[in-house]
């Protein structure tokens, strides 16, 4: 059996295995039920390692040992395989978001946070700016920037781009509503799309074409994206500052009205 090199690279990273198992789960697929002889010879692994990584396979569900001689292995359908992946992956996360939630409430934490009030009180706030890189890493930040907010917050991005990162906005955005924390919110693109999402989750955006993707907190604190929002690995730059973040709100602000 010749296995296509572009689908045991993907099945590898879907699934989380190594170039041994998935070319070894793949073999035994084909066949349903074989020996690790067979497999061997059908996935061009070599037997003395095809032992070892059935076994491997076998502790992760991936197959199963038939019961008699010679031994033999059951291929587990796909289906059973991905619902015992993400439930699995489901309990982890819960474990590690416990265990960072109970985190805050030891010495350690206690330390940490010194630490960090240690190193940032000598610095001047228009000192604070980084640079921020990848989806997850953007993502975590807006969240943070939007938890963070006391007074108000502005968003001015895309419809695409809001629709995008929805998932992860509304909780921190109903938090603001709840907390009576004013959102401005500027969309561009398709307004029929912009209308929806307004209805849907009960939002005041106001239409405004513009390129600009940025993130405002308390007019203090801002994420500006520096990237097309066609690009996958996103870059932003972060920045806590109250002078200039006030400025270009009062900026974005003022464009908004002026164009009315």
């Amino acid at each position: 059996m010749i296995l296509k090199p572009e689908l045991v690279k993907r099945i590898k990273e879907f699934f989380g295995l190594n170039i041994y198992e998935t070319k070894v789960w793949l073999a035994l697929l084909s066949k349903g039920i074989a020996s690790a002889g067979e497999i061997a010879d059908l996935s061009g692994v070599p037997r003395s390692r095809t032992y070892d990584v059935l076994e491997s396979l076998e502790k992760s569900g991936f197959a199963i040992v038939k019961i008699g001689k010679p031994v033999k292995y059951i291929a587990v359908k796909p289906t059973e395989v991905i619902e015992k992946i993400k439930a699995n992956t489901l309990q982890d996360a819960q474990e590690k978001v416990k265990s960072l939630s109970n985190l805050k409430s030891t010495q350690e934490y206690k330390e940490l946070e010194e630490l960090h009030n240690a190193g940032i009180s000598p610095i001047k706030a228009h000192e604070i700016i980084g640079s921020i890189k990848g989806r997850a890493n953007i993502l975590s930040r807006i969240r943070e920037l939007l938890n963070n907010a006391t007074k108000e917050v502005l968003i001015c991005t895309s419809i695409d781009d809001f629709e995008d990162k929805i998932r992860v906005l509304m909780p921190s955005i109903e938090k603001l509503n709840k907390s009576n924390i004013k959102i401005k919110l500027i969309l561009s693109g398709d307004a029929e799309k912009i209308k929806k999402i307004n209805n849907k989750y009960k939002l005041k955006a106001k239409v405004f074409d513009t390129p600009t993707r940025v993130f405002i907190a308390d007019k203090k604190e801002l994420l500006f994206m520096i990237t097309p929002e066609t690009i996958e690995d996103e870059i932003g730059i972060w920045l806590d500052s109250q002078f200039f973040t006030n400025s270009l709100s009062n900026i974005i602000e003022r464009s908004i009205k002026l164009d009315d």
